[in-house]
């Protein structure tokens, strides 16, 4: 099943979403006032992983500008929320000779989310995919 940012953003009830043009960011929050400011010139996949990224900022009550760490570690957590494992394997089970982007748009998320969940692969989830694309490899055989 999908993560959906707006169902859950919606279920907080204290944030607000708005909807501005921004200077070289897609997204932002605002601990001060509880509000998400998406720029409205994003893809829907694009706005759906910015979404979900700048709604884990306001769980983690974070405040003003973050250090690159913590910026990876929310991007890593929205990967993972974004795209669950048994999606993942199916994608790239079916893009198999497809570019980034045709497997990001079969998972409803940007090209940069995809191969942030791809990066940061827990090593049982990589052994995961790995069976799955010789389930794939043999059936095709």
């Amino acid at each position: 099943m999908h993560f959906h940012p707006w169902r859950a953003i919606r279920a907080k009830r204290d944030i607000t979403v708005q909807w501005t043009r921004l200077d070289g960011r897609l997204g932002h929050w605002c601990a001060r006032t509880r509000t998400i400011t998406l720029d409205p010139r994003q893809s829907q996949a694009e706005r759906r992983c910015t979404a979900t990224h700048e709604l884990i900022h306001a769980e983690l009550e974070h405040h003003g500008c973050q250090d690159e760490a913590t910026e990876l570690a929310v991007h890593k957590e929205a990967a993972r929320r974004l795209i669950p494992l048994h999606p993942l394997g199916e994608a790239l089970a079916w893009g198999a000779g497809h570019d980034d982007e045709d497997v990001a748009d079969e998972l409803w998320v940007d090209v940069d989310t995809l191969r942030t969940r791809l990066a940061h692969l827990h090593p049982a989830e990589r052994g995961y995919l790995r069976a799955r694309m010789a389930r794939r490899d043999e059936d095709a055989a």
